[in-house]
């Protein structure tokens, strides 16, 4: 058991700086104040920020090998191994548009990792149900509607691997959507060329977020709103976004914040360097692009984008912080374990210093020492 003095945090927006956290089987089992039961052992933080650990719902790699590239059990020890060491507790590991055998590999290997799996949460499956005219890095020969035999062969073998998908609405049939959300799978509507009427049909019919906002959808039109006006207008569709400078300007994160503020999230994107397969990386300054020159995905990790909003978008901190934290956690439907600082939450968290560089990390209470 161990208990947590002399940080502070952030609770309902408040700065609270007198607290201790107490800590007992991988949980905060208590937030007091005043002395420290015997029995604990006494971390002192240092006067630190103690922050809710980072939730990334899309990254491809981390550490090494891209996931797609290798979809093994090794490949998302490495991912566990490296994002524990940047503050992120907990990830879905992205596979793009690919090869049926690919797919089929990368749910095998999650099926056999999840029982041992420290931050890693599931799969989230980035096509091949994705709009042709839309499709950024993605491979065209492999995109397709999907059929319902086809999701049924596919998410009926996964055992729960697959958490999120990235699907255009418009070219989908309405059985497979009913059947993907029967399946609790959380579909976001994404690379896609959807018309504000087709995206908000998306979000009525149960979509509830979009995949990295202004990426692989239309450009905003004054006389042809389009997706990205309807998820910038909806009342409870979220959206996710690459707070990089590279996928998105740091003004248009600025203008999206104000517009959605609680319904906008922070993912990174991120991939490694590839040189085999159809998702070949190459790191070109601050991003990956692929060999012919497309950007293919980011360089930072989820603490680099918590930073970019706070000092290049002018967000709050605390705000800055849910949108890799809370709100992530809230559309997974993990907010009982993940997001914020409170009694019954996994003891997952960061410590920061007053320029946000990581301290300490901690996740179900064990601590990682930061790269």
């Amino acid at each position: 058991m161990l208990a947590i003095q002399n940080s502070k945090f952030y609770t309902q927006g408040k700065l609270q700086i007198d607290a201790v956290l107490l800590l007992s089987d991988g949980r905060i089992k208590e937030v007091i104040t005043g002395s420290i039961p015997e029995e604990y052992e006494v971390y002192d933080a240092g006067g630190a920020l103690l922050a809710p650990g980072f939730l990334d719902l899309q990254i491809y790699g981390s550490g090494g090998n891209l996931f797609s590239a290798f979809p093994t059990v090794e490949t998302l020890k490495q991912m566990d191994d490296d994002l524990a060491a940047k503050g992120t507790v907990g990830f879905l590991v992205c596979v793009a548009t690919n090869s049926p055998e690919i797919v089929r590999e990368a749910i095998a290997a999650a099926k056999i990792y999840m029982p041992r799996a420290r931050g890693f949460l599931g799969l989230h499956l980035e096509g091949p149900f994705l709009n042709p005219a839309r499709l950024g890095a993605h491979v065209a020969e492999y995109v397709h509607p999907a059929t319902l035999d086809e999701v049924r062969e596919l998410i009926g073998g996964s055992e729960e691997v697959v958490k999120m998908m990235t699907v255009a609405y418009e070219l989908q049939d309405k059985s497979v959507i009913d059947y993907l959300l029967e399946q609790g799978i959380v579909l976001s509507l994404g690379h896609s060329d959807a018309t504000f009427e087709q995206a908000n049909d998306a979000y009525a019919a149960g979509f509830k977020t979009t995949t990295h906002l202004f990426n692989a959808m239309p450009s905003i039109h004054h006389r042809s709103p389009n997706l990205p006006s309807a998820v910038l207008l909806h009342p409870t569709a979220m959206a996710s976004i690459i707070a990089d400078g590279a996928h998105v300007d740091f003004n248009i994160v600025k203008l999206a914040y104000r517009l959605m503020q609680g319904r906008l999230f922070l993912i990174t994107d991120a991939v490694t360097a590839c040189n085999v397969g159809p998702y070949q990386h190459q790191l070109r300054g601050s991003r990956y692009t692929t060999p012919e020159g497309t950007i293919s995905g980011s360089n930072i990790t989820l603490l680099d984008a918590v930073s970019n909003c706070v000092n290049r978008c002018d967000i709050p901190l605390p705000e800055a912080l849910k949108m890799a934290t809370e709100l992530p956690a809230k559309l997974m439907g993990l907010s009982s374990d993940y997001g914020m600082i409170a009694k019954g939450q996994l003891a997952s968290f960061v410590l920061l210093d007053d320029d946000l560089n990581l301290k300490q990390v901690f996740i179900k209470g064990l601590q990682f020492d930061p790269v």
